[in-house]
C-alpha cells in the first residue's frame, strides 16, 4: 500500500506495506492542476456552513434552524459567477445567526488588478490660490525614535517646516490643478526627492530626500492623542492625565505602556476607549489600573514614593462610544465592575462572542466561528447584541466634532475636577524625623 505524503509543500511516496517505509521524493514541478472554480465555491460554501454547525458557541445556533438556512441559501449557488459572489453568499448565511464576529473574506479573486501604491510624507497640503503652488499646511511630528511613528519630513538635517512650499516631486513640477498625491504614485516605501522652498516664488529652493510611508494612520492618530492630552492638561491645570487605547492588542499594549507610566502621579486619569477595535488584553491593563496605594516611603529630602511604586492613585473615568467593540466592550464592563470609576459616552457596540482566529477555506479564503462568550456571576449572558451602557450618557454630535468640540471629554474633565476639588488626592507628607533609637524614656 502506497500513500502520498506532503510536508513543507513537498510530496513523497510512502510504501506503508514495507517493514521499513522510507519516503521517495515526488517531483511535481512539471505537473499542472485543472481547477473548477464553481466546484470549489460549492465546497467552500458547505465547509463554512459545517464549521459554524460544529463549532459555534451556541449549540442551538441562536435558535436558528441551521439546516433550513443552508437550504435557503444553497439555491443561489448556481448563480455564482465570481469569488466575491461566494463571499457575499457566505456572509449572508452566517449573518442569519445575528451574532458578532462572523466574518468571511479572502480567497482567489483572480481580478487581474495590481494596485499601484502611493507614497505619503505625513503632511497636509495647503494651496496658495494666487500662485497655484502647494505648501505644507501641517507636518505631523510623529516620533522618530520609533520606526512605526517615523515622520519623513522631520528627519534630522532636512529642515523642512510648516509653511514651506513643495515645488516638485522627483523633478516633476507641482502646480494646481495637479493633485499633489498624483506625483507620489508608485513611490511608497522608497526614497523620493522633493524640491522645497520658503515661498511660492522659490526662495531658498533646495532638494531633500525623504523615505515615503505606506500609510499615515499612526502619525495622525498620535497627533490626535497629543491634542487630547494637551487639552486635558490645560483644562485641569495639570491635575488630570489622558490615556488613549486604539485596541486591546499589541498596539493598545504599546500605547498603555507609553502613556500610563508617565502619568501615574496625576490626581485624575481619563482612559479613552472610544473607537477601540478590541483584542484580548483587558485584564492585563485592568490589573495595573486596579492597584491601590498601600503606603509610602521617603528619602533624605523627604520626597514621598508610593508603595506599590507603579500605582495611579487617582480618580478615574472611562470614555466609550458606539465604536468601542469586542474587548473594547469587555474592558469598560470590568472597569466599572472593579469600581474604578464611571463610564462616560454612548452604549458600546455589543459584540463579545469571540473568535480564536480565521478558519481557512480551500483557496486561502477564510470564515470565522465565534467560540466563546461572556456571562455574569448571576448566570446571565452579558453584553452580546446589547453592549455596555454608560453611567453618564453624552453624545458627540457630528457638527460639534467638526468644530473640534468633544463633549464626552469635557464631561470627563468636569467630573474628575469636581472630585478633586471636593477631596484632593495629594500624597500625605512624611512624619517628623525620628531621634536616635531608642527614644528617651524607652528601654
Amino acid at each position: 500500500t502506497t500513500l502520498i505524503n506532503t510536508q513543507d509543500g513537498k510530496f513523497a511516496f510512502l510504501d506503508v506495506s514495507s517493514d521499513d517505509p522510507k519516503p521517495k521524493g515526488l517531483n511535481t514541478s512539471h505537473m499542472l492542476m485543472r481547477v473548477d472554480p464553481v466546484a470549489e465555491w460549492n465546497e467552500m460554501y458547505n465547509m463554512a456552513w459545517r464549521l459554524e454547525r460544529d463549532l459555534f458557541v451556541n449549540r442551538q445556533m441562536n435558535g436558528v434552524d441551521w439546516d433550513a438556512v443552508r437550504v435557503k441559501y444553497e439555491k443561489l449557488l448556481p448563480q455564482m459567477g465570481h469569488r466575491e459572489d461566494l463571499t457575499y453568499l457566505i456572509g449572508e448565511t452566517i449573518g442569519e445567526l445575528s451574532n458578532s464576529h462572523t466574518y468571511v473574506g479572502g480567497g482567489d479573486l483572480n481580478d487581474g488588478m495590481t494596485p499601484v501604491p502611493t507614497g505619503l510624507v505625513g503632511a497636509d497640503f495647503g494651496l496658495d490660490a494666487a500662485s497655484g503652488r502647494y505648501f505644507f499646511k501641517k507636518i505631523y511630528a510623529g516620533d522618530n525614535t520609533r520606526a512605526d511613528y517615523a515622520s519623513p519630513l522631520t528627519e534630522p538635517g532636512l529642515n523642512v517646516r510648516e509653511g514651506d512650499y513643495l515645488l516638485a516631486v522627483e523633478g516633476h513640477e507641482l502646480k494646481a490643478p495637479t493633485d499633489p498625491y498624483s506625483l507620489f504614485v508608485g513611490t511608497r516605501g522608497r526614497p523620493v526627492t522633493l524640491s522645497v522652498a520658503t515661498d511660492a516664488k522659490g526662495s531658498n529652493r533646495r532638494d531633500v530626500t525623504v523615505n515615503t510611508l505606506h500609510d499615515e494612520l499612526n502619525l495622525r492618530q498620535d497627533d490626535w492623542i497629543r491634542q487630547k492630552r494637551a487639552y486635558v492638561d490645560k483644562a485641569s491645570g495639570g491635575k488630570i492625565g489622558y490615556l488613549y487605547l486604539d485596541d486591546m492588542g499589541s498596539n493598545g499594549m504599546k500605547q498603555f505602556i507609553d502613556q500610563f507610566y508617565p502619568q501615574i502621579d496625576k490626581q485624575g486619569l481619563i482612559v479613552d476607549a472610544r473607537f477601540n477595535g478590541g483584542g484580548f488584553i483587558d485584564q492585563i491593563l485592568l490589573e495595573r489600573l486596579r492597584r491601590v496605594l498601600a503606603g509610602l516611603n521617603s528619602n533624605r529630602q523627604q520626597v514621598p514614593f508610593t508603595d506599590p511604586s507603579q500605582v495611579s492613585n487617582s480618580y478615574k473615568v472611562c470614555l466609550i462610544n458606539e465604536y468601542s467593540a469586542s474587548d473594547g466592550d469587555i474592558f469598560p464592563y470590568y472597569f466599572r465592575k472593579y469600581g474604578l470609576g464611571p463610564l462616560i459616552g454612548m452604549r458600546t457596540w455589543g459584540g463579545v462572542r469571540g473568535i480564536r482566529g480565521n478558519w481557512p477555506l480551500l483557496d486561502n479564503g477564510y470564515v470565522t466561528v465565534p467560540e466563546s462568550t461572556q456571562y455574569g456571576l448571576d448566570s446571565q449572558w452579558v453584553m452580546e447584541n446589547h453592549g455596555v451602557e454608560p453611567d453618564i450618557q453624552v453624545d458627540d454630535l457630528p457638527g460639534d466634532v467638526v468644530k473640534g468640540k468633544d463633549a464626552q471629554l469635557d464631561t470627563a474633565v468636569q467630573y474628575i475636577m469636581d472630585k478633586i476639588r471636593a477631596h484632593p488626592l495629594t500624597l500625605p507628607p512624611a512624619p517628623p524625623l525620628l531621634p536616635a533609637y531608642p527614644p528617651p524614656g524607652h528601654d
